[in-house]
């Protein structure tokens, strides 16, 4: 029986016998001839920077190839019903197999001299990662600005004033979690890039019994309460105070992740929960899926999940919350790329991580993508549910 949103055939041997396996892409005897001529070259033995350097220099301007793989059945990928539902069905492998699997991403691991972890080892941190998958957040992982301008309505022929009213429901919960919780009002003006930014002028003092709301972090003026200006911000006391609260957005992220209602008043955890069961309905389970691959690489040792996203960083940590990505997402694993584009985030992570760290990169848009090739990242293209099955698919049978 196949569920709305759920992909009726097991993942089964999708990926089974795919001949010279050297990027992350589905592999198919069906590809274009182009296609499958850029696979068939090894990868090379010393490391991502060469190996990124050939994926995009064979490589050329493939969107969505793995997503062509899975249409293109006799049976469609989706079947709508009146009721709009979406019934997924992957294409049935083929009887034999295609090839031997000469190359995984596994296997430059191993020609460099690298040692898959026998366990995730929290107290010692980035330096055990090995592979880091670095995730674009609105329409990859969720559907939420798609909502707003109706073009995932349009797309899928849903009703585009429902799936509007749901965007905006859910726009008004991450507002109201980013000012009543996360300090928005007085950040909005002071955005970071990464939580931990002003770490280094926190001084540690207890804030149990802090009042943020008489501290003096805010200046009035003529025109109400603002964020002070660029030119105080170097004062000690107010980079301490600022430091304060992004500790204290650290602090409820990592204690109500798991459990969002806790932190919201009852009534509007109630609404969230309906929210949340109407979007996931009206998507056909999107988020679920990218939850899915995004699982799998949180339980796999020596792998981690980075995010890196347009939206300003206390709104999308508001977002993590909301759609419930914090068990797969440390916050010291969200980036927000609004100050300093995604090109420079990417290096910001490369420096962190290292060079010898294998970067697979997965997005919808153009940004993420020329980031990804600046660094020779390879990149995993997501535009719809196919998208996202294939990433799962591939991640679970350890092509990734």
């Amino acid at each position: 029986m196949a569920y709305p949103g759920i992909w009726a055939n097991s993942y089964g041997q999708m990926y089974q016998g795919a001949p010279g396996n050297n990027n992350n892409y589905a592999q198919s005897s069906q590809y274009p001839p182009s296609a499958q001529t850029s696979q068939q070259a090894p990868i090379p033995a010393n490391g991502q920077a060469e190996y990124g350097a050939q994926y995009y220099a064979t490589q050329g301007h493939y969107p969505n190839y793995h997503n062509n793989y899975y249409v293109s059945s006799t049976q469609p990928a989706l079947t709508a019903t009146s009721g709009s539902q979406v019934t997924y069905q992957l294409q049935e492998p083929p009887n034999e197999a295609i090839g031997e699997i000469k190359y995984t991403i596994d296997d430059t691991d191993r020609r460099r001299g690298g040692k898959k972890s026998k366990k995730r080892d929290t107290e010692n941190g980035d330096s055990e990662i090995e592979r880091v998958f670095i995730w674009d957040l609105d329409e990859t992982i969720i559907i939420f600005h798609s909502l707003l301008t109706s073009s995932y309505a349009q797309r899928y022929g849903k009703d585009t004033n429902a799936t509007l009213q749901l965007g905006l429901r859910m726009e008004e919960l991450i507002f109201n979690l980013a000012d009543n919780h996360l300090f928005f009002n007085d950040l909005e003006e002071c955005d970071q890039v990464h939580c931990d930014d002003v770490a280094a002028d926190d001084n540690g003092q207890d804030l149990a019994n802090y009042n943020f709301q008489t501290d003096g972090f805010r200046s009035a003026n003529a025109a109400g309460a603002i964020c002070l200006g660029p030119g105080v911000r170097g004062g000690v006391d107010w980079m301490r105070k600022l430091a304060f609260r992004y500790r204290r957005i650290k602090e409820l992220y990592d204690t109500f992740k798991d459990n969002i209602p806790e932190l919201l008043s009852s009534p509007v955890g109630e609404a969230w929960r309906q929210l949340r069961t109407e979007i996931d309905q009206n998507t056909d389970n999107w988020c679920a899926l990218a939850l899915k691959a995004l699982g799998l690489i949180h339980n796999r040792p020596g792998c981690v999940n980075i995010m890196v996203t347009t939206t300003q960083l206390v709104p999308a940590i508001a977002k993590c919350m909301l759609y419930e990505l914090g068990p797969v997402f440390n916050i010291d694993n969200v980036y927000s790329a609004t100050k300093i584009g995604k090109e420079s985030c990417f290096e910001r992570i490369i420096q962190r991580f290292g060079k010898n760290v294998t970067y697979v990169c997965v997005g919808d848009g153009r940004e993420e993508e020329i980031a990804a090739k600046t660094h020779n990242v390879p990149f995993w293209p997501i535009s719809t549910h196919n998208d996202l099955m294939a990433l799962h698919q591939a991640l679970e049978l350890e092509y990734l």
